[in-house]
């Protein structure tokens, strides 16, 4: 399963991507990924859900995609009421393999990146 070391790696990789805080990745000074400690409302709201360790936050494309990952996986993607209205989804990082998490923040990274830059990386990898 994939750790923070993962994400680091799979996240440095990307275009113009560096880390602002640890843990904390940006595309041009825009966040896609990072660790989002619980605090006590988001605890309260997801009681004995709540996962131990701090969990990867991570844009998605749109809330359509947010809700069909927390749908499909609920025990390892989720959501607070913080995040309501906004295309970001919460992981338990510990249940996340490592080629899902490629995926994730390559995602991540494409939805909160510059368009041209994202279609130059898009170009580039086909």
């Amino acid at each position: 399963m994939a750790t923070w070391d993962d994400v680091g790696r799979v996240a440095s990789v990307l275009p113009d991507t560096e880390e602002h805080r640890p843990r904390e990745w940006a595309v041009h000074g825009r966040n896609f990924v990072w660790e989002r400690p619980l605090r006590r409302r988001d605890l309260d709201e997801l009681g004995d859900l709540a996962p131990d360790a701090a969990p990867l936050a991570f844009y998605v494309a749109h809330e359509g995609e947010k809700l069909a990952l927390v749908g499909d996986e609920p025990g390892t993607f989720f959501t607070t009421a913080h995040f309501a209205g906004y295309p970001i989804v919460l992981a338990r990082l510990d249940l996340v393999a490592v080629p899902e998490l490629e995926e994730l923040v390559e995602d991540a990274w494409l939805a909160r990146a510059p368009k041209r830059l994202a279609q130059s990386f898009l170009d580039a990898s086909e």
